[in-house]
Formats: structure tokens, sequence, C-alpha cells
């Protein structure tokens, strides 16, 4: 009989009072908000011709990557005659200036010597005279030739720039998107012949208040989901303009980790967590009986309450001047916040 009692004294220490079990918190109240957006590429970019003709080659067509070759080529075949022409001229002017220095320096010579003759009497005044201009006349000469061969290695370089303008390029590595063109089109100087997006990095694009941007700003990577998976992304850039409607600021994410897919429209949500009005406190210290919910302190006394709503294994209450967060509650005896 002793060993019986023994053992029921025993096993109302182990099961104890109805609050025998403590450390639950009444805490500040939270609220999770999701927000969502779709991925698009960081920039994109309009491919344009700048010189009219014939479209003679397109080397990418849509969802293709940029690579070594530009995107299309225009026929270059009169520019090509001009820069031919000009280089046959340019040879030309560089041989008559070779000539033109050889004479000069042979003239310069000849000054010399007829000046020697004149200064000993033997040659007259006439003759060094017509030496001296035949010499500034070789020198004017060689100095035209120079003029005219940096001027035609102007126009030179102008027709080199216009033969690189028959070729339409896009960064490497960014990816064609749109396509307007065709080979043996005739295209006039600045048509739009196609789009290239840059989707080496993804950007979502959301619109955030003020509360949810500090709280974004907080942490220097940021955890999202893509399309269900994990991922990280950082701030890009915040427009300080907001929008006059919704009073929200235009935000950019550029995702940093990311493991599915590398394309626009994939869904990506971000998690924030806000500070509420009201308490939060776990469902298993509320008693809720007669529809009458309430909570006990550590001390024994009772402070009803208002439930606003729930989240997991915690509840919403209404402010309660009982109750401030950290105040330790005792658990319900009946299944939290069910009990009738």
């Amino acid at each position: 009989m002793r060993k019986l009692i023994a053992c029921l004294w025993a096993g109302l220490i182990v099961v104890g009072p109805a609050w025998a079990q403590e450390g639950l918190l009444v805490q500040a109240a939270r609220k999770q908000l999701v927000l969502s957006g779709y991925t698009r590429s960081r920039a994109v970019q309009t491919l344009a011709c700048e010189v009219a003709g014939k479209v003679t080659q397109v080397n990418y067509d849509v969802g293709q990557t940029v690579g070594e070759k530009p995107f299309l080529e225009i026929d270059p075949t009169f520019v090509d005659f001009q820069i031919e022409q000009a280089q046959w001229t340019l040879d030309k002017l560089v041989v008559a200036r070779a000539r033109g220095a050889s004479r000069l320096e042979y003239l310069q010579k000849e000054f010399k010597r007829v000046d020697t003759l004149h200064q000993g009497r033997v040659a007259p005044l006439s003759k060094l005279e017509g030496a001296a201009e035949e010499l500034d006349q070789a020198r004017l000469s060689v100095q035209t030739a120079d003029v005219e061969i940096k001027a035609l290695k102007t126009q030179l370089k102008e027709l080199k720039e216009r033969r690189r303008r028959h070729t339409v390029t896009a960064p490497a590595g960014w990816v064609i998107v749109q396509r307007r063109v065709e080979p043996g089109e005739i295209v006039a100087a600045g048509t739009s012949l196609a789009q290239a997006a840059d989707f080496t990095q993804l950007v979502v694009p959301l619109f955030l208040s003020g509360e949810e941007l500090a709280v974004l700003r907080q942490n220097e990577t940021i955890t999202v989901k893509v399309e269900g998976r994990p991922g990280r992304a950082r701030i890009n850039w915040v427009n300080p303009q907001f929008d006059e409607r919704t009073r929200k600021l235009a935000v950019e994410l550029v995702l940093v980790e990311h493991a599915g897919e590398v394309r626009g429209g994939l869904l990506t949500e971000l998690i924030l967590e806000l500070d509420s009005q009201g308490l939060m406190l776990p469902k298993k210290a509320v008693v809720d009986r007669y529809d009458n919910p309430y909570v006990v302190l550590k001390d024994g006394r009772t402070v009803p309450i208002v439930i606003l709503g729930e989240s997991g294994e915690d509840l919403l209450i209404a402010g309660q001047a009982a109750l401030a967060p950290g105040t330790v509650l005792k658990a319900a005896a009946a299944s939290p916040a069910t009990a009738r």
C-alpha cells in the first residue's frame, strides 16, 4: 500500500498542476508580407544601322547568344572602292613628297655652291637669287605635299570608320530577343533592326513602402524564392521619386544566387517581417472557455485577451495593459484555444 501511494505521489509531481509548463513569452506582434515580382533582363539595347544599304548577312536569330561575330553586315562595296581609291592617291602623294624632298636636298646643296661662288665674286647676284627662289619653291612643294598627305589620311580614316559602321554589333554574351530584318533587305540609316538583352544578371522590379524598404535594407543580401527555389538577391537601385497614387517607391533587386533557368518571367517571392499593432503569444498559453479566451501569468493571475488572428503556432492579440513583451505565461491544460 505504501509503495502504491508513493508511486501515485511521484506521478502527481511529474504531471503537476495544469500550469506547470512555463517559459512561454509574450512578444511584440510581427506580420509577414509576401512581395512578388517577375524576373527580367538587366538591360535591353536596340540595334540600329547607321548607314543605308543592302543586308548581306544576319548572324543571329531570336534566342541566340551573341558571340564574336557582329549581328549583321551591310554591303560595303562602294565604300570599299572609295577606300581603295583614297589609298592609291595617298601612295601617289607619298611618292611625290619623296621626289620633292630629294629635289629640296639637291637645291640646298646647289644654293650653298652658288653662294660660295658669289662670295668669291665668281657667280653674279642674279644667279644666287635664282638658286634661293628655286630652294624656296622646293620647300613649299614639300610642305604642300605634307598637308595633302595629312588631309588624305584623315579622309581615309573617315572612310574606314564608315566601313566599320556597315557591321551592326551587339554586346558579347547578350541574347537577341527581337529581330526585324532578313538578308537581302534594303535598310535606311537609323532603321531599328533588332533588340538584344543582357540576361547575365536577372533583375526583379518591386514597389515598396518606406517601412518595407527600411526592413529590406537591414541586410546586404536578401533571401528570395525563384519559382519555388531558394535564391539570394541584393538591392540594385531605388528610385527616390515615389508614385503619387500608391505612395510607394520603385525598387529593383538583382539576383546574385539563382539555380534555375536564366530568363525573364520567373516568379520571385520576397518575405518581409514587419512590426504590427498588438502582441504575439503561443497558442499553448491560451485558454478558451466559452469563447472567453484568457492567459495565466506566472503569479497565477488571469488576463482576458482578444484574439485578432493567428500565424503558425502563435496568436495575434490586441494590446493589453497587463501584458508586455517578455511577460512569462503558463501553459494551458487544455488544447490551445479550443477548450470549451
